[in-house]
């Protein structure tokens, strides 16, 4: 049997550590029987794609397409795809597959799966590189294939497909979402936005821990946070120590973990979400004398 014919696609694509996207041409595989392929009309920009871009982490393969909040509309279907059709509006957030056969994936959990496929930068089955969705279209297996309801913006729906799930996931997990509570989210970039939205509508009181005054009116008028707290002013740290359920850490810099640990009430929960490409210093002291608890959260 001859070789299925590849699909020509076009996207940009950041060719060197310097991080600037350029035009570049390329194949993506020809839709396979259980495979969705959609026009691409939206893709978010993530922090991660400036990382990965950049080379921060030192995992990166040039020349790479990034992009991974994906949204458009489908354009073809394979044979035995069941959930999908020709004009539904569909996304694809930043797992294109998983092996399907190990604990995590038979748990429902493939984003733990050892041999999870990213949709940027990663290496497919069959050794190719994938490539994101800062391109003209996208192909991926059904089931990594998310449906956008109709009375969601597909511009707005985007940027839930990375940046919300990574804020909405560990609130549902780990219990801070109960009105009443009250978490804190530490920074304001794309995922801090998106969490005091989820937190407030969840019936939370919420607190913006910043570095500085600048992002306050943001903060508070716009996004309807209950207070904003610069973490570099020692008095504003001091007064809110002990006063939070839960902290919801979004920032990819470098920063002091200790002064977020001392906000929490006993049993309180430090959840991070964002990715520092230094590592971080965890102080011990206070997770034990607070029994608190430090997790990260994929």
């Amino acid at each position: 049997m001859g070789k299925v014919l590849e699909k020509e696609a076009f996207g940009l694509a950041a060719k060197d550590e310097s991080g600037i996207l350029s035009p570049f041409s390329f194949s993506r595989r020809a839709t396979g029987e259980k495979d969705v392929r959609f026009k691409v009309l939206f893709c978010g920009i993530c922090h991660t794609d400036l990382s990965m871009a950049k080379n921060e982490w030192g995992l990166t393969t040039y020349p790479l397409v990034p992009g991974h909040e994906i949204v458009g509309v489908v354009t073809e279907v394979g044979a035995k795809v069941k959930k999908f059709n020709a004009g539904d509006k569909v996304g694809v957030g930043y797992m294109a597959g998983s092996c399907r056969s190990c604990d995590s994936c038979n748990d429902g959990d493939e984003n733990y799966c050892p041999k999870m496929i990213l949709t940027s930068g990663a290496k497919n089955f069959d050794d190719t590189m994938t490539h994101g969705g800062y391109s003209d279209h996208m192909v991926c297996a059904e089931d990594f294939i998310i449906r956008i309801p109709d009375n969601l913006p597909l511009d707005g729906a985007a940027p839930l497909l990375c940046a919300g799930v990574t804020v909405y996931s560990p609130m549902k997990y780990h219990g801070l979402d109960k009105p009443g509570m009250h978490i804190g989210v530490v920074g304001l970039g794309g995922l801090g936005h998106v969490a005091v939205k989820f937190a407030k509508a969840m019936g939370t009181k919420v607190t913006v821990i910043s570095t500085s005054e600048r992002k306050r009116d943001e903060a508070v008028t716009r996004l309807g946070a209950d207070a904003f707290l610069v973490s570099r002013d020692p008095k504003q740290m001091k007064d809110a120590m002990g006063t939070m359920d839960g902290i919801i850490d979004t920032v990819s810099a470098t920063h002091p973990l200790l002064p977020l640990l001392g906000l929490l009430k006993n049993k309180g929960k430090l959840v991070m979400v964002g990715a520092p490409a230094e590592p971080l210093e965890l102080p011990v002291f206070p997770l034990i004398f607070g029994m608190n608890l430090f997790v990260s959260h994929l």
